[in-house]
């Protein structure tokens, strides 16, 4: 049986590195934090305030859905903290 021929890949060079490309890198990302703090409290006063009044404040008209609306801070926080490096 005849030995098969053996292929001789050529060796992998990376494309030279570009400023634009390495700003995109270093991007600092210092916001993240704060801001997903924050959203996370505004969420969390925004029920307990919510409950403390008995439905009267944040938003009187309407009622049960400032639960959701709190919950909907604190969700935008954990989305928020996906752009965390």
């Amino acid at each position: 049986m005849p030995k098969s021929r053996i292929r001789k890949k050529a060796d992998y060079t990376p494309p030279p590195a570009t400023k634009q490309a390495a700003s995109i890198k270093l991007t600092n990302r210092s916001w993240v934090a704060p801001v997903m703090l924050a959203l996370f409290a505004i969420g969390l006063v925004w029920i307990v305030v919510f409950y403390v009044t008995d439905g009267t404040l944040p938003v009187k008209s309407i009622n049960n859905w400032n639960i959701v609306v709190g919950f909907g801070f604190i969700a935008a926080g954990f989305g928020v903290s996906t752009q965390w490096k």
